[in-house]
């Protein structure tokens, strides 16, 4: 029996600087882009105040997306959990009148 070599890096395949599934990076820049293009067209104040509101909410919005929700990315979080309300039975004792 030959033995094969497993690089250290085996693990990293399809993820992004050896961390992040692609799939989540695109997410978070997807969920990140919105919310500062938003901040900085609707907010009426100056460009500081648009650029430090813009990353308070854009950052941790963004991260979330990034580190995703019981290793799962988030899309396929929500898909699950609106199919999981959609499909819930209400449970009631005796007969209703």
């Amino acid at each position: 029996m030959d033995p094969y070599h497993i690089p250290a890096n085996y693990t990293e395949a399809g993820r992004l600087l050896g961390m992040f599934e692609i799939r989540n990076a695109v997410e978070a820049v997807a969920v990140a882009i919105p919310i500062l293009f938003l901040s900085f067209t609707i907010l009426p104040f100056g460009l500081m105040v648009k650029c430090i509101v813009g990353m308070v909410l854009a950052i941790p919005s963004g991260g979330f997306a990034l580190i995703g929700l019981q290793d799962d990315c988030l899309s396929r979080f929500l898909r699950a959990y609106f199919r999981w309300r959609k499909g819930r039975k209400t449970l009631t004792r005796g007969k209703r009148r």
